[in-house]
Formats: structure tokens, C-alpha cells, sequence
């Protein structure tokens, strides 16, 4: 059975998304089928208030889920270093949850090292490392931009390799 994966890597100035289509017949090499559907972020503007930003985060996240109509949202846990960006990354994180909710659409979180764990084998991998399996992974020439996309694509396709973790549809 066919599977979209939307993958999300929250934040409240930019929130990066990266849909992927999965397939559960094995192709003739032996591997999954796995495609790219699109990537992207939502941007908040830093001057904005912060009630319109999380309102532009929500029908945006609506926009994107009837678009894409994904059958799993997928996103990276919270995991900060620095204390002054947890609580809007967190209200951005509500949003987010909030709506896929609204939409019925089930959530599976990961953490970082599981993200790096699933993509490179190892737990504390770099971020270019993450970046190039998830370019290897989806096939592409160059590894997507920006950032918070391809972070966004690394956890949806963590969601794929991981498949115990996730719900079955």
C-alpha cells in the first residue's frame, strides 16, 4: 500500500516541510520505492506579532495537508541548546500539532540522534552527513535547500526506515 509522509522540522521563524511518497513493493534492484513530492519552509516575518505568525503557520500547515493530503505527519522532537528559543519553537510545535489533529492525521515524533541514527548509521552524525543521505536516499543531484527542508525530509524518511515506530494504516 502507497504511503505520503509529510515531514516537519518545527520552528516559529522558519518551519521546514518535505513530502515524500513510499511505495511497499520491493522495485527490481531489491529496495523500497521511495520519491520525492515536494519540500519547503513556512516563513514568519521576526517583526510580525507573534499571534500572526502562528496564525500564518496554521493555514499554511492547512494548506499544505490539503495539497499533499499525507497519510503520517512525522517531526523532529524538541531538542534545544539554547534556552530563549524553546518557547516559541514550542508554540510554533502547538500549531503544528493542532491542526494535524484537526486533519486526522496521525504524529510520530523522532529525536535528532534516532534522525541520524536511521539516515547514517550513526547517532552522532553531522548535519552534511544527514544532508547527503537524504539526497542519496531520494536520488537527487544536490542536497535540498534550505536547511530546514532537507531536516524536515531526513525525518520523514526516518519515518520510512523506522517502520516499527510507526502506525500502521
Amino acid at each position: 500500500m502507497p504511503r505520503r509522509i509529510i515531514g516537519f522540522d518545527p520552528g516559529l521563524a522558519t518551519l521546514g516541510f518535505g513530502v515524500i511518497h513510499c511505495q511497499n513493493t520491493r522495485e527490481r534492484d531489491g529496495r523500497y520505492s521511495v520519491s520525492l513530492v515536494d519540500f519547503g519552509v513556512i516563513k514568519t516575518p521576526a517583526h510580525q506579532e507573534m499571534g500572526k505568525r502562528l496564525c500564518t503557520i496554521y493555514d499554511d500547515l492547512h494548506t499544505l495537508i490539503e495539497q499533499f493530503k499525507p497519510d503520517l505527519a512525522v517531526a523532529e522532537k524538541l531538542f534545544f541548546y539554547r534556552m530563549g528559543s524553546t518557547i516559541p519553537v514550542a508554540q510554533a510545535r502547538g500549531i503544528l500539532m493542532l491542526v494535524l489533529a484537526q486533519e486526522n492525521i496521525p504524529l510520530v515524533e523522532f529525536t535528532p540522534p534516532q534522525i541520524k541514527q536511521a539516515l547514517t548509521g550513526y547517532g552522532n552524525a553531522d548535519k552534511r552527513e544527514v544532508q547527503n543521505a537524504v539526497a542519496r536516499e531520494l536520488d537527487l543531484d544536490k542536497i535540498p535547500k534550505p536547511d530546514d527542508a532537507a531536516d524536515a525530509l531526513a525525518v520523514a524518511l526516518t519515518a520510512w526506515f523506522d517502520d516499527e515506530m510507526v502506525p500502521k494504516l
